[in-house]
This record gives structure tokens, C-alpha cells and sequence, in this order.
């Protein structure tokens, strides 16, 4: 069972990695800090599927490194 968890922590950590390298990075990212709010950061087509397949995985990723701590 334990290496069967091992196997999908590996398999979620590559994903994960590689998901977030294929997000663009936002120059505008460092305006979300700031009180200018003039930019609109809107997420559309395959941006916002990358971006939810980068979630979900990352929660998966945690609840599954949960169990592995659990077991």
C-alpha cells in the first residue's frame, strides 16, 4: 500500500512541476500586491485550464502526502 502512494506523491510531484512551467509568467504579477488595481488579470482558454489543472493537482498532491503521513 505505502508503495503504491510512493508511486502516485512521484507521479503528482512531476506533474505538478511540469504544470507550473508551462504557466506564462504575468509581468503584472507584482501589481496584485499593490494598491493599483487598473489591471484586469483574467484567465481565458488554455491559461485558465492550466491554471485549475494546477490546483486541482496541488491539492491532490497535499492530501495525498497527507495519507502518506497518515500510513
Amino acid at each position: 500500500m505505502q508503495s503504491i502512494i510512493l508511486a502516485v506523491n512521484i507521479v503528482l510531484s512531476v506533474l505538478l512541476v511540469i504544470l507550473v512551467l508551462l504557466q506564462r509568467a504575468n509581468p503584472d504579477a507584482g501589481g496584485a500586491f499593490s494598491s493599483d488595481s487598473s489591471s484586469n488579470f483574467k484567465r481565458r482558454g488554455l491559461e485558465k485550464t492550466l491554471y485549475n489543472a494546477t490546483v486541482l493537482v496541488s491539492i491532490l498532491f497535499a492530501l495525498s502526502l497527507l495519507i502518506h503521513a497518515i500510513i
